[in-house]
């Protein structure tokens, strides 16, 4: 049985990306196999949600980037997080484990009525 897709949440793709540019500097394929393979293909982004988001993420100084050469030897931007981009990671990581808590522990709880 294939894995289907979910919805994803707004500001979680922000937060995927820089999860994702943590470890390494990627170009916008590698940032979207890179979400697609650490979610078990459950989250995909495709490139209409991707770049603008990294242009977003650009804008407010989270994330850099240059040109350079792909692995398929093809011109591509890479992006890399900027101090201020880790720093905010941290911030969206620990807000959004919060978000998850708080919805697992209504899940959890007794049905009203």
């Amino acid at each position: 049985m294939a894995t289907q897709s979910v919805p994803v949440l707004k500001g979680t793709v922000d937060l995927l990306i820089l999860r994702a540019l943590a470890a390494q500097p990627a170009h916008g394929y590698g940032v979207m196999r890179w979400i697609e393979e650490a979610t078990g293909a459950v989250i995909q982004v495709d490139e209409g949600s991707l770049y603008p988001a990294l242009y977003r993420l650009e804008d407010r100084g989270w994330v850099s980037s240059d040109w350079g050469v792909s692995e398929n030897n093809r011109r591509a931007r890479f992006y890399r997080l900027t101090p201020a981009g880790r720093a905010q990671l941290k911030v969206e990581s620990r807000e959004f484990l919060r978000f998850a808590e708080a919805v697992f522990q209504a899940l959890q709880a007794p049905a009203a009525g």
